[in-house]
């Protein structure tokens, strides 16, 4: 039996489970199974891939998307730039092969990071751009938002980060002016705030500033609606949830895991 995995925490609101046991029946890979595995301390990692021995890949989501990096014995170039993984292919070690590659690991196994979400959000971003979404404003400073940001600044596309905090290269929330706004059409949340179960939940920015010719990304898909886009559509602007990154990113690690 092949395994695979999500890792994270909490991981009640994700879909990965479902698209990969679909995916796996339709395509008759009866010998596969995908599975959640709450991970609350990054730590338990080592204790968790000793006790699959059957584990052939993993997704990461939050929190661990940069701090597990430190447990990885190759991470891919653009995932580096990125400075965060949430893939990890997962190869046996023969005892030979890992003495002259210089990879002992404790897990007896070699641990490759990679970034699925830059390819996915861009995809799927690339055919809602508009010539006037000149300036984008990226809300949430974790894993996420770095590939965001990496993939703002492939496109061209200049942003500023938001966060809660009031810190150097950051804006925070209570500092979105009308004319901040009104510069950047392009909002991107990169933070879990609307997930269900707290749906009500949404990120603090001026809604009444928000015109037909905003572009509202929210990377969260569960619910398909949520307050920020709901918010968003109620003054007219283009709204786009992240579910078809989350299939995009899946179909990618899919890719990684067979390659």
């Amino acid at each position: 039996m092949k395994k695979y995995g999500l890792i994270g925490y909490p991981l009640t609101h994700s879909f990965s489970k479902k698209f990969f046991t679909e995916k796996f029946e339709n395509e008759g890979l009866d010998n596969h199974q995908y599975e959640l595995y709450p991970l609350p301390n990054l730590s338990d990692l080592p204790d968790l891939i000793k006790s699959i021995p059957d584990l052939c890949g993993l997704n990461v989501t939050v929190p661990h998307k940069i701090g597990v990096m430190y447990y990885l014995d190759r991470i891919d170039p653009a995932a580096k730039e990125i400075d965060a993984v949430n893939c990890i292919k997962i190869l046996n070690h023969q005892p030979v092969e890992a003495f002259f590659s210089g990879e002992l690991s404790s897990m007896n196994v070699r641990l490759e990071g990679y970034n699925t979400d830059a390819y996915a959000f861009e995809e799927s971003l690339k055919p809602l751009i508009k010539k006037y979404h000149q300036k984008a404003l990226v809300l949430g400073t974790g894993g996420a938002s770095r590939a965001v940001a990496y993939v703002l600044e492939k496109l061209g596309i200049s942003y500023q980060l938001v966060s809660r905090r009031n810190i150097r290269k950051q804006l925070s929330y209570k500092k979105l002016t009308a004319d901040i706004m009104n510069e950047h059409l392009l909002i991107i949340n990169t933070t879990p705030l609307g997930t269900a179960p707290n749906i009500e939940e949404c990120p603090d920015i001026p809604y009444e500033s928000l015109s037909s010719k905003h572009l509202l990304y929210d990377l969260v898909y569960n619910p398909a609606e949520t307050e920020f886009l709901k918010r968003g559509k109620a003054k007219g602007a283009t709204v786009k949830n992240g579910m078809e990154m989350l299939h995009m990113q899946a179909e990618k690690s899919w890719e990684i895991w067979n390659s």
